[in-house]
């Protein structure tokens, strides 16, 4: 099944007119008892403020799309304030039409993974552990990797698309190549071994480009201090003692955020997939991940 997402200005707008024109595509129960204004209260209140519509047919193709206001993808991207959308952009994706130039606005979300995948590997690694690391940071703490989804969907995911990690991810590690926090170096298999700085003023520097949410939270438990940045302006930094202090703190947070959102968005999805495509929905997945256990 192809997956969607779709960026508008005004979701119950949105939805009002796309009722009009495909309500087959909704729950019954939905388009009878609750309409656009139910459509997105629950997406808001009970999900993460993203409206799915599973199992929809078109040219014999297989897709469910899901519907959000731009300015609460905009935010996710750059604040990591739910880690959904946010993690689903980590990896790669083709965008269709891009009104916001999100793409560009993305990069921000990719600089972060990137500095959060590093606190979290050792000083040596290979650029297929980084891409992995950076794809599971999105499904830490997500239940449904307990009993509805493939164990090896991260490495299936990566291998499936290297090239693609490769190049978006390449101007992230060429930055902080040419601040000396990385060193490359070719292996005989024609793999790229990466080597880190895992000194304190390293991991710092990593931290301090996780996205706000996490920094604020990371401050509140482990310390903050004003320093000047290089503009002259004061500005809160996180007071770590170790590389593995901050990732232990970082893992945390991060693992927290996503269990919260994957199980509210997880309910919503339930509710207004319907019983025959909920349970459609669940089943295909546990399908899925029992195989993947034998």
């Amino acid at each position: 099944m192809i997956d969607y997402i779709i960026g508008v200005a005004d979701p119950k707008q949105w939805h009002s007119e796309n009722l009009k024109l495909n309500k087959d595509h909704y729950a019954s129960w939905l388009v009878h008892l609750g309409g656009a204004r139910m459509i997105t209260d629950i997406a808001n209140d009970i999900g993460v403020g993203v409206h799915f519509n599973p199992f929809v047919s078109c040219n014999n193709k297989m897709f469910k799309y899901g519907v959000v206001r731009m300015h609460d993808l905009i935010q996710d991207i750059l604040g990591w304030e739910r880690f959904y959308l946010s993690g689903r952009l980590q990896k790669p994706v083709n965008i269709l039409v891009d009104n916001l130039d999100v793409e560009n606005v993305n990069t921000v979300n990719l600089k972060a993974a990137t500095s959060a995948a590093l606190l979290l590997l050792p000083s040596k690694f290979t650029e297929e552990d980084l891409y992995a690391k950076i794809c599971s940071l999105s499904y830490m703490g997500d239940l449904r990797m307990l009993f509805a989804e493939d164990k090896n969907k991260v490495n299936k995911i990566v291998q499936g698309q290297y090239h693609l990690f490769e190049k978006m991810y390449k101007p992230s590690l060429e930055e902080y190549a040419a601040k000396n926090l990385l060193r490359f170096s070719s292996a005989g298999d024609k793999q790229v071994n990466i080597f880190q700085d895992c000194g304190l003023s390293a991991a710092s520097t990593l931290v301090s480009s996780l996205p706000p949410s996490i920094r604020s939270e990371m401050g509140m438990k482990l310390g903050e201090k004003r320093i000047l940045n290089d503009s002259g302006r004061v500005r809160q930094q996180v007071v770590i003692g170790s590389k593995e202090q901050a990732a232990e703190c970082m893992k945390r947070l991060v693992r927290r955020k996503v269990m919260v959102s994957s199980t509210r968005q997880a309910i919503a999805g339930l509710l207004t997939a319907g019983a025959v495509h909920g349970v459609r929905y669940v089943a295909n997945k546990m399908r899925k991940a029992w195989k993947s256990w034998v």
